[in-house]
């Protein structure tokens, strides 16, 4: 292949779930959600469930962003052709994003200048106007920056931004903020600040200057969580507004105040009554003075409240003029798994839970945060587990509301640490340090018939297990789905697909292609798992055991209902599964256990024609660094391979599986050739150990045309290896040196004739390369070359290290390919598919 070649790529998917942070998503008033991945800052969008990009800049994780307009302003964002989004990391910097919605592309503005010494816990602004905007920042040492910034009105101008005041409230980390202009006060504001001190403090000031300290509002006896200010509300008999601040704490009370302006300073004077106790603190903030009182208590939720946010501005019509009006409407979110949405009873005033949406669940832990959309009619919580849930009000009446569960975004909350594709490429199979085994695949979009964008989701969850999950294999051949898994632990497990996957498996976009035929499914008389007590085996559910559900406590009285595991409803999903039944009703049985390893599983492979899979452990000493081989169907072990005096970092059988490589952390590769003899029997010799790089080996590929492979170390190189026809290895390329680490490689065939292929690349700075190898044999011996194809740029890429790069098996690796998939994931918690076009 020439090096002029053009390669087009094209970003497919990511896969990643939400950080488990409070103050991590934000609802914008571009009608995108953004909330931060490990690293990155993702951004998805509510209405095809599909995150669009993730934002590569920060060292540390995400652990707040905030769109400038937020949902709440975005009545003052009718046309703007230019969004801002802040994210702020646990390092304590944070950095300003444009996203231009004209040409749909992002950009990094600028990180300011003035980071926190510790990591940011929430950030909050106001929009003076489209184009003005004031924010406040916080971090867990107690000190508060506001900053006031400006937006260009032409795209050839910068942003303006500008610290105004820096206020070091406590040495106690301050977690919650709330910014709102004073009523009938242009250009003076107030500041809400809530923290581990149980108290709320308010601070005054204006654009220009300093901010100081006003009173304390006390009343919570617990941690302050959260707290948001309502938009100017109008008194109907004077003219006087007046403003509403909610907030709520770990006590599991809401509480909501009223901020008024009585006065101004010399004109009204306070009488000592006992009514003044109930009435709350005076504050006087330049010529007018405010008081505080407690408008109502809302007590409804079970755990920590974590967070509350008014209902964003609707627009009505009076005497023909469009006025924007705040509801009196609070979505609250807690961790007993539900949100509520609280309002004043039209005839007495009195604050009630009119909605109640998630469930008391068994299901450990509940919410972390919940927003409302732009236009009021949705509401996102994001939880525990790193996932979202979505609510929409589908009921077309203003009486009645009806909310019904909607498509999110889903994904690992922890590091990716191998992914696989099916035996045919149909769906991907990826594990992660988050103890789950997750199942993606593009679903038919039924609703319109024109080709568009694909659209993956999460299909199941195969596995939820006690222990992180470090490796994964396919195994290959004809019958059912199988994988082995391997976690932190020295067993590795074998789970079998039930008939509810494949049944399912017909709905997305692959399940035609021979995934599995419809006269083999009905030997599968499996038709889900449940979870075990301890979480560590799966047992199968049957096709024909009786469906009432088990009585687990002997007919007790229920008393432990919260603590056990639920029953699971497996069931054929005709439409993307939502998680609460990816979390229960999508597990697949495991149908064996393999014991032989001394240390926790490091890595799996399987062979092409699914007769051995091979398996290495955690090692310091060549006994523990042994390879094993178990047969598949038997399950027995039928090799124990001695080379290595290290962790084997990777495994791969050649393409013809006569042959097994290994590389490890002891800086050798090791080539095994692998027999059948005529009685079936296995054997397998040590063909050559070779001393490949200066530091530890992390991944290797074969060349699917011939006994070629490639093998990237931390030294940061690729070399290129043959196998010539006597038996010798010998090395006959090394790529340039790359710019980091090279932690995955993965090698596939372009054109068999040419004998030309293509090397994807995969290095710790999160970054993918993919260069096109030729190999030239001739009668001297096998040489090669190289070309550089194509560079991912950073906004398609990882932000952290990749764990692993895999091409999508494609039907004998025919000659002239033109459209590849390859699928990546890594430490950024994300699993990616690209496209790209040769």
């Amino acid at each position: 292949m020439s090096e002029n070649t053009k390669v087009e790529a094209k970003r497919v998917f990511i896969g990643a779930g939400c950080n488990r942070v409070v103050n991590n998503v934000s609802w914008g008033a571009s009608g995108l959600v953004s909330f931060g991945a490990q690293n990155a800052v993702a951004v998805f969008c509510p209405k095809t469930a599909q995150i669009l990009t993730t934002l590569p800049g920060h060292k540390a994780a995400v652990n707040c962003t905030h769109w400038l307009p937020s949902s709440k302003f975005a009545f003052k964002a009718k046309n703007l052709d230019r969004h801002y989004l802040l994210s702020g990391d646990s390092d304590g910097i944070i950095i300003l994003w444009e996203l231009s919605t004209l040409h749909n592309n992002w950009r990094h503005v600028l990180q300011l200048p003035l980071s926190h010494k510790k990591g940011v816990t929430c950030i909050t602004a106001y929009m003076v106007s489209e184009n003005d905007a004031m924010f406040a920042s916080a971090s867990s040492d107690g000190v508060v920056n506001l900053w006031d910034v400006s937006f260009p009105a032409q795209s050839s101008e910068e942003c303006k931004v500008v610290c105004l005041d820096s206020i070091c409230v406590d040495t106690k980390a301050i977690v919650t903020l709330a910014l709102a202009e004073l009523p009938q006060n242009p250009g003076r504001f107030a500041l809400a600040l809530g923290g581990l001190d149980n108290k709320i403090k308010l601070y005054c000031g204006e654009r220009t200057g300093k901010f100081t300290s006003v009173c304390e509002l006390k009343g919570h006896t617990d941690w302050i969580r959260s707290l948001d200010f309502s938009l100017p509300l109008h008194i109907t008999e004077e003219t006087t507004d007046y403003i509403m601040l909610v907030s709520s704490s770990q006590d599991k009370v809401i509480r909501i105040w009223k901020l008024v302006l009585v006065g101004d300073v010399g004109s009204w004077q306070r009488e000592i009554t006992l009514a003044s106790y109930i009435e709350g603190p005076v504050f006087v903030s330049g010529t007018s003075t405010y008081q505080i009182s407690v408008e109502s208590v809302l007590i409804g939720h079970e755990d920590w409240v974590y967070s509350v946010e008014w209902e964003p501005p609707v627009i009505s019509s009076i005497d023909g003029r469009l006025v924007n009006h705040q509801p009196l409407s609070i979505l609250s979110a807690s961790m007993d798994k539900t949100m509520m949405i609280w309002r004043p009873e039209k005839n007495t005033g009195v604050w009630v839970n009119v909605v109640c949406v998630g469930e008391l669940s068994h299901c450990a832990l509940g919410f972390y945060g919940g927003h409302w959309c732009p236009n009021g009619l949705s509401i996102l919580a994001h939880g525990y587990g790193g996932s979202f849930h979505l609510w929409r009000n589908v009921s077309s009446s203003k009486e009645s509301e009806n909310w019904q569960m909607q498509k999110v975004p889903s994904g690992h909350f922890a590091a990716v640490t191998d992914v696989t594709w099916a035996r045919t490429g149909e769906y991907l199979l990826s594990v992660s340090h988050d103890q789950t085994t997750r199942v993606f695949s593009s679903w038919k979009n039924d609703e319109k018939n024109e080709v568009e964008d694909e659209h993956w989701h999460e299909l199941a969850r195969p596995q939820v297990h006690g222990h992180d999950i470090n490796c994964v294999a396919m195994v290959q051949g004809k019958g059912n789905h199988r994988f082995v898994s391997g976690a932190e632990e020295k067993v590795v497990r074998v789970f079998e697909a039930p008939l509810s996957f494949l049944k399912t498996l017909n709905h997305t976009c692959a399940g035609g292609e021979g995934s599995f035929p419809e006269d083999l499914q009905a030997d599968v008389q499996v038709l889900g798992a449940n979870m075990s007590a301890l979480g560590l085996s799966q047992k199968p559910i049957y096709l024909h055991s009786s469906s009432e559900p088990l009585e687990r406590n002997g007919g007790g009285e229920g008393l432990d209902t919260f603590e056990t595991v639920p029953e699971a409803a497996p069931a054929e999903l005709k439409e993307p599964p939502i998680e609460d039944q990816l979390a229960f009703h999508t597990l697949w049985p495991e149908s064996h256990k393999l014991y032989g390893h001394g240390n926790e599983l490091f890595s799996l492979c399987g062979d092409h024609k699914g007769n051995l899979v091979a398996s290495s452990c955690k090692a310091q000493s060549a006994s523990m660094a042994e390879i094993w081989l178990w047969e598949v169907g038997t399950w027995k072990a039928v090799g124990r391979l001695q080379s290595h005096s290290l962790t084997v970092t990777h495994l791969e059988f050649s393409y013809d599986d006569t042959m097994l490589l290994s590389v490890s952390r002891d800086r050798h590769f090791s080539v095994f050739s692998i027999q059948r003899t005529d009685n079936g029997e296995v054997s397998h010799k040590l063909m050559a150990k070779v001393e490949a790089h200066k530091r530890i080996i992390w991944a290797c590929s074969w060349n699917p045309f011939g006994h070629q492979f490639a093998t990237s170390s931390r030294d940061k190189t690729v070399k290129i290896w043959s196998i010539e026809s006597d038996g010798r290895i010998k090395q006959i390329l090394a790529l340039p040196q790359f710019g980091s680490s090279v932690t995955a490689v993965a090698w596939t065939g372009l054109d068999r004739k040419e004998k030309s292929g293509c090397v994807a690349v995969g290095m710790e700075s999160g970054l993918i390369e993919l260069w096109t190898i030729k190999i030239i044999e001739t009668e001297e011996g096998t040489t090669a070359t190289a070309a550089l194809a194509l560079r991912l740029e950073t906004f398609m890429c990882h932000v952290s290290a990749v764990n692993r790069l895999v091409w999508k098996p494609t039907e004998k690796c025919e000659s002239n390919q033109s459209l590849l998939r390859l699928t990546s994931c890594g430490d950024d918690n994300c699993v990616r598919v690209f496209d790209f076009k040769f």
